[in-house]
């Protein structure tokens, strides 16, 4: 799989602590410093992503999840008379 160029640059202040941190773990990893702060973040962004669009259902509730969706919407007299306004924006 090809990988696209890299153009856009970050920069980032932390501590010496942290810059240590980083540069053990890139070795541990066979990796260098960029490479590894790079993965760890777009690993973490997928994850914080990931977390706003997938989201976990216990067993014991999951029917009463589908019986939710499945069941028709109820009218909404206010919703319907709202959009029969015209908008600000007409």
């Amino acid at each position: 799989m090809a990988t696209a160029a890299k153009s856009e640059r970050i920069e980032l202040r932390v501590t010496t602590r942290q810059k240590d941190t980083f540069a053990r773990a890139a070795e541990a990893r066979g990796s260098t410093m960029t490479d590894f702060i790079n993965d760890a973040a777009a690993i973490a962004a997928e994850e914080a992503l990931a977390n706003r669009t997938a989201f976990a259902v216990p067993s014991g509730k999951w029917a009463a999840f589908v019986a939710a969706l499945d069941r028709p919407a109820a009218p909404k007299k206010r919703l319907a008379k709202l959009l029969k306004k015209k908008s600000i924006l007409d």
